[in-house]
């Protein structure tokens, strides 16, 4: 063999195994720009660290979307995911900073459209009875409501960015059943309160593939680092209180981060 062809052949073997580990970036992936569309868990509520011109949408320095744009310098970045979005304030409020030179997106979105945060607080205050109630009215609107108001908002983000990369990503699950919490909710609760994020990833994964769009869960990601697993990614009932049950900075940059990379 010449020695420019051994060359070759080694530069060859070498960008293949790089980008096997993950270490060549997609040439697509910071091409042009990137919009972090969505809700607090793409804002990075629980995660600290918050920009100080970003109010109470706190966008946090360490959420996923952040760390991605420092690590992979698209040509722009537009950070606007806001704590308490719904698919309607997304789609109202955040798509402008979508254009036809777009080449990436992030979104979450429809954990406050089924009203998952008054669900914890029913959990959390009520009875086992009331949860368990709450956990099924929530469900409904998953598999009864949701799925339109998704659509509604892909198509919007697809009419607004007709050349983006779009990823969906879902919602981890709380709890590791059996773990080693001794008070609280009890196991029939976050039971039904996990089986409900699943059926919303569920839900999110269907809507995403409609579209077109990837989808990205972080169940995976977020195992054995549940609430009650001994160390925990996610922040239980906490003061503030717009921290419960949001991911920790590791939780994004363990978590959601390796889950948007995956994809993106």
């Amino acid at each position: 063999m010449s020695v420019r062809r051994f060359w070759a052949s080694a530069t060859t073997l070498i960008l293949a195994a790089a980008t096997a580990l993950g270490v060549a970036h997609p040439a697509s992936a910071a091409a042009g720009g990137y919009v972090a569309l969505g809700d607090s868990y793409s804002s990075g509520v629980g995660a600290g660290s918050y920009l100080s011109d970003s109010g109470d949408c706190r966008r946090s320095t360490k959420a996923y979307p952040y760390l991605w744009a420092a690590a992979n310098s698209p040509s722009s970045f537009a950070f606007v995911a806001c704590s308490g979005a719904t698919t309607s304030s997304v789609s109202s409020g955040q798509l402008g900073s979508l254009t036809s030179s777009t080449s990436l997106v992030s979104v979450t979105a429809g954990g406050n459209d089924v009203g998952f945060a008054d669900v914890m607080q029913d959990c959390v205050l009520s009875s086992e009875s009331t949860c368990l109630a709450g956990v099924n009215a929530a469900v409904g609107r998953m598999n009864n409501t949701l799925p339109s108001r998704l659509g509604s908002l892909y198509a919007s983000i697809h009419s607004k960015a007709p050349q983006a990369h779009v990823v969906v990503l879902g919602y981890p699950r709380f709890y590791k059943i059996g773990g080693s919490c001794v008070a609280g909710l009890t196991e029939k609760e976050r039971t039904a309160i996990n089986d409900a994020s699943d059926v919303l990833n569920g839900v999110l994964a269907k809507q995403a593939a409609n579209a077109g769009f990837a989808f990205s869960g972080v169940v995976d990601e977020f195992t054995g680092h549940e609430l009650c697993s001994g160390d925990a990614w996610l922040h239980s009932v906490s003061i503030p209180v717009e921290n419960s049950y949001h991911p920790k900075a590791v939780g994004q940059s363990n978590g959601y981060l390796p889950a948007f990379r995956s994809a993106a």
